[in-house]
């Protein structure tokens, strides 16, 4: 044996040597079935340290690296982890799951009579997930936070939440599937206190939207790094899903930003930003979704805000249009009165979209409207109205649907009883 040849063995012995108990550098074959039915699933999602993989045809992968863990979700199905033992083949099993959710606001959350309501109705109705402010429209994390920057900015100066580690284990234990809602771009509290990111208009002045309140630069690093923390800390403490919202530019012409306002450059900083969120989430095996207009399912252009359904839905798990029929101002094609026909404002906006993005139906989970019209009739929307949506929603086979009302006013009306 000549002498490189010893060197390398030696390598190899003490690489060995000092590999920790239960991992293996053979092969490891995972195997993701569906729990009901045994059948392999196809394009699982498997998570082995900080890399993600798929599954092939037969629902299988070679791991060759060494792990004491894989960590495994699918679409249309609850995510699993499983501890390796040696280097016997894994199995592991996902349960069929379709989310149907109600939203939570920063304050309503924190709320007990309020939060009991939405309990009482996922005890008693279909209902079965919440997506809960973690970062809410003003800026705020309801929780202590580890993120530094929060406290630096204010953005804790008010907790709704004492105990969020305590709250998720004990909505968990009612199998409530738990959606992290995080405004990314639309941050008062941040473009306050770095007024270097900060949209401005032509003058130079700090831009604010409608409700007075200032947004900061989708172009920026710094931005997308304090909200991918918050993602990243939201996903360690236990929620099945980060959703992503305000994920993109406002909707107003005249504004100024530290790179030229085109669509090009507005599609490049909205994908990169969820891909590098995406990126980040990686070993944490959590879904990511975001809200985009409802628009954009029809639009081929970036509707000026740099949401570009072809591109959007590359970046995420699950794509949730905010398909409020008083959002559709102008209608829809055929359909000039949205609040009349809110069975085809959702159907059809979900059938263009699936149709632009050749993906599977159960890759959109969309938002339907549960509080009063304001731009048409100034209608109620009631038992009837959100049946037709949630009809729609159901007939396109969506991956289940979210009932937004921001007062987290909520009653049986068009929900099926257990």
């Amino acid at each position: 044996m000549n002498v490189r040849l010893e060197v390398l063995v030696v390598f190899f012995l003490l690489v060995m040597s000092l590999m920790a108990p239960g991992t293996t550098a053979a092969a490891l074959v995972v195997k993701v079935v569906d729990s009901n039915t045994k059948k392999p699933i196809r394009d699982a999602i498997v998570t082995v340290g900080n890399g993600t993989f798929r599954t092939d045809n037969n629902g299988t992968y070679n791991v060759s690296s060494p792990a004491t863990k894989v960590a495994v979700r699918a679409y249309g199905y609850t995510r699993n982890e499983q501890v390796i033992n040696g280097s016997d083949p894994v199995e592991v099993k996902l349960t069929p799951f379709v989310p149907r959710a109600l939203y939570m606001s920063f304050y309503g959350i924190g709320d007990r009579k309020l939060r009991n309501s939405a309990l009482d109705l996922i005890e008693h109705t279909e209902l079965n997930a919440l997506v809960i402010d973690v970062k809410g429209d003003r800026g705020m994390i309801n929780y202590k936070s580890s993120v530094a920057l929060a406290s630096e900015i204010g953005a804790q100066k008010i907790i709704t939440v004492r105990d969020v580690r305590e709250l998720i284990k004990n909505l968990k234990g009612k199998g409530i599937y738990l959606i992290a809602r995080i405004v990314v771009f639309k941050d008062n509290l941040l473009a306050q206190a770095r007024p270097g990111l900060a949209i401005k208009r032509k003058s130079g002045d700090m831009w604010r939207d409608r409700e007075k309140l200032a947004w900061v630069e989708p172009f920026s690093k710094e931005v997308w790094e304090y909200n991918i923390k918050i993602a990243e800390e939201a996903a360690q403490l236990g929620f099945d899903e980060i959703q992503f919202d305000y994920v993109r530019f406002p909707d107003v012409k005249g504004l100024t930003f530290s790179m030229p306002n085109t669509q090009e450059n507005r599609i490049k900083a909205i994908s990169g930003f969820l891909n590098e969120a995406r990126k980040r989430l990686e070993p944490y095996n959590v879904f990511i979704s975001a809200d985009i207009f409802g628009y954009v399912c029809w639009n081929l252009d970036d509707t000026q805000i740099g949401q570009k359904i072809e591109d959007v839905v590359n970046q995420l798990d699950y794509v949730s249009p905010m398909l409020y029929p008083s959002g559709f101002q102008f209608g829809i094609p055929e359909y000039k009165n949205p609040v009349a026909n809110s069975n085809k404002i959702v159907y059809l906006s979900l059938k263009r979209a699936q149709a632009r993005t050749n993906v599977p139906t159960n890759r959109f989970r969309p938002w339907l409207q549960a509080f009063k019209d304001y731009a048409f009739d100034r209608r109620h929307f009631t038992a009837k109205e959100i049946k037709e949506q949630v009809s729609a929603a159901e007939q396109f086979g969506s991956h289940g649907w979210m009932l937004w009302n921001p007062r987290n006013n909520y009653t049986n009306a068009g929900l099926k009883s257990k």
